[in-house]
């Protein structure tokens, strides 16, 4: 099947800008709605996590972000803010959801004096958002660069160099300046979204 210029097929490989998503899934495309979803499930499940909720709880809030998104999808004016508005829903869910619960705490004890506004964790917008760029970034690397960074940094423990140069069948050897290679490119790409490393 072919598309036409200019129409680019959402698959699973390829990273879209949210304006392209966001098009399609108006268009009713459900590969564009789960790559819209596949793209930010991560953003959104992380804040009622740092707010303390538990799995349960997340995923309830994470589904009730979704139906909004879905719902609010045709009279978003912005595609290039969703994240932050993401960020936004998310927050406000898990601020009623804590105040909710906090209202039951305070029916069960019978003291309406023990009650507070639940806290947002700190820097919690700042480092969602640093997250979710430093997602994105990691999509742009090739499949390679992505297996050696998740490997050498997001796995615990990390895997030895050996074990590495096995999985990605490389010499061992080479582990080291592929590692500066990749870790490069994806300096290189946080740069361009405006994040810069110390």
């Amino acid at each position: 099947m072919t598309t036409a210029p200019g129409k680019a097929r959402i698959g699973p490989s390829k990273q879209f800008s949210d304006a392209v998503l966001i098009e399609e899934c108006r268009q009713g495309k459900e590969a564009a709605w789960s790559a819209l979803i596949a793209k930010y499930k991560n953003l959104i499940f992380s804040i009622p996590v740092r707010y303390g909720f538990c799995e349960e709880d997340s995923a309830d809030i994470f589904q009730a972000v979704c139906m909004d998104l879905l719902t609010e999808l045709p009279s978003l004016r912005e595609p290039n803010a969703l994240a932050a508005w993401l960020i936004q829903v998310t927050r406000n869910k898990c601020f009623h959801r804590k105040r909710a619960q906090q209202r039951g705490k305070v029916q069960e004890i019978g003291d309406p004096d023990s009650y507070a506004s639940p806290e947002e964790p700190e820097g919690l917008v700042l480092q969602v958002q640093q997250e979710q760029m430093l997602r994105e970034a990691l999509l742009a690397l090739s499949p390679r660069c992505q297996r050696l960074v998740q490997m050498l940094f997001f796995e615990q423990p990390a895997r030895p160099y050996q074990q590495v140069a096995r999985d990605l069948e490389l010499a061992e050897g080479s582990i080291g300046f592929i590692r500066r290679r990749c870790l490069d490119k994806l300096r290189n790409e946080l740069e361009q979204m405006g994040y810069h490393l110390s």
